[in-house]
């Protein structure tokens, strides 16, 4: 045996319940174009009993380190079940190596699950389609399947265990960023993690909330233990917490607050920004997020769009329309369709606009209710009046906040 699997530890949730899955700190963009600073974990697990049960593979660039975890604990004994949560590639990207390296393996998914796993992989020779609330014992432990659609694909589904109370959740209560060696929830510092759980919500979860709301609301009837999710930490203390979390997401239940991003080729656009940023902060928002969407990326902006509840976007003239960047964010928001927001609109022009007029129609078609007529400046905001009407919306947006 392989010196690396002799000297790797098994991390058990509960007894014979072991977590395999990896951390991928190489990965610079999730799904091609979300950033992972702090990279991205692929979890996996494996019960041992009269059957071994596999719960969602790693992606395949991590399928190296993910076949020593698995040795590391079966040894050379076979695993006899595969149950695939979700078929997308992060998720499912080793399951042509499981089902050639163990051929007798059966692998498990309700009746969405085989068209895409199958598109992906090939013809899988061993099928086990189950049905919504279908259990399968396997020995000691008893599986229960329930389908989870559009959280975030159609096949989407959720398995719990129901000797141990633990749920392997999929995407729910997952997010962005390595686990460092711990992966218990009671091993880290929550604040860090908050903030790449929402990236993670409201780049990837988001756009199905209304979905996720109701298998929130359905699996709160089961005696959950602990959660074990695709990504991020295991919930196994903070069980409250998180699911407060992610309720409070899928209402749009947005906290005082106002994110500002702006658009800016020349630097004016910029210091109407401030301007702005100046009313809503003396309307009494203390937390007051200004973004250069040229140096931010747009997920970072959306994650706190997503939990404040005030928003103004502001654009230069960029050849008769908006600036590029502005243009990614708010395609993202059109997509995602924050709710329970208010809007302000302001920009800048030179020898023609653009910015302004094109953001204006994008909040008509999308139904974004804006607190105040939108402001345009020409050229640099230094006369009176304009820094007036710049920093009046700014303050009319954060009374807004403060009395909505």
């Amino acid at each position: 045996m392989d010196y690396n699997i002799l000297k790797m530890r098994s991390i058990e949730l509960t007894k014979n319940i072991f977590y395999v899955g990896v951390d991928d700190r190489c990965t610079d963009l999730f799904e091609n174009h979300l950033p992972l600073p702090a990279g991205v974990s692929y979890n996996s697990y494996l019960i041992v009993d009269e059957k071994v049960v596999l719960i969602d593979p790693v992606d395949i660039s991590c399928i190296g380190e993910f076949l020593d975890r698995l040795t590391a604990v079966l040894g050379d004994r076979a695993i006899d079940i595969l149950v695939v949560n979700h078929a997308e590639p992060d998720h499912s990207g080793s399951v042509a190596v499981l089902t050639q390296k163990y051929p007798d393996i059966q692998v498990v998914g309700n009746v969405k699950t085989f068209a895409p796993l199958e598109a992906f992989y090939g013809p899988i020779a061993h099928k086990v389609v189950v049905a919504d609330g279908e259990t399968m014992p396997i020995g000691a432990h008893t599986l229960q399947f329930f389908t989870a659609p559009m959280v975030h694909w159609p096949e989407s589904m959720a398995t719990y265990e129901l000797s141990t109370g633990i749920l392997f959740s999929n995407d729910a209560f997952g997010g962005f960023g390595v686990l460092n060696g711990g992966i218990f929830d009671d091993q880290h510092d929550l604040a860090w993690y908050e903030d790449e759980m929402r990236r993670y919500y409201a780049n990837i979860v988001g756009k199905v909330a209304a979905p996720t709301l109701k298998v929130i609301q359905r699996l709160s009837t089961l005696d959950i233990k602990m959660i074990a999710p695709s990504h991020g930490l295991v919930w196994r203390q903070r069980l409250d917490w998180v699911l407060d979390k992610y309720t409070q997401w899928s209402q749009h239940a947005g906290e005082e607050g106002v994110v500002i991003a702006y658009g800016s080729m020349h630097g004016n656009t910029a210091r109407m920004a401030g301007i702005v940023a100046q009313g809503v902060a003396d309307a009494g928002i203390r937390a007051v997020r200004v973004y250069d969407v040229a140096r931010t990326d747009a997920s970072f902006i959306l994650s706190d769009i997503w939990r404040y509840r005030g928003v103004a976007l502001g654009s230069n003239a960029h050849y008769g329309s908006m600036f590029p960047e502005l243009a990614t964010l708010t395609h993202e928001l059109i997509q995602f369709k924050p709710q329970g927001k208010q809007y302000a609109i302001f920009g800048g022009m030179s020898w023609s606009g653009g910015g302004v007029s094109t953001l204006r129609k994008l909040a008509d078609e999308a139904h974004w209710p804006l607190v105040s007529d939108s402001v345009e400046v020409k050229g640099a905001p230094g006369r009176p009046d304009d820094s007036d009407r710049l920093y009046q919306l700014g303050l009319t947006l954060g009374n807004a906040i403060k009395n909505q």
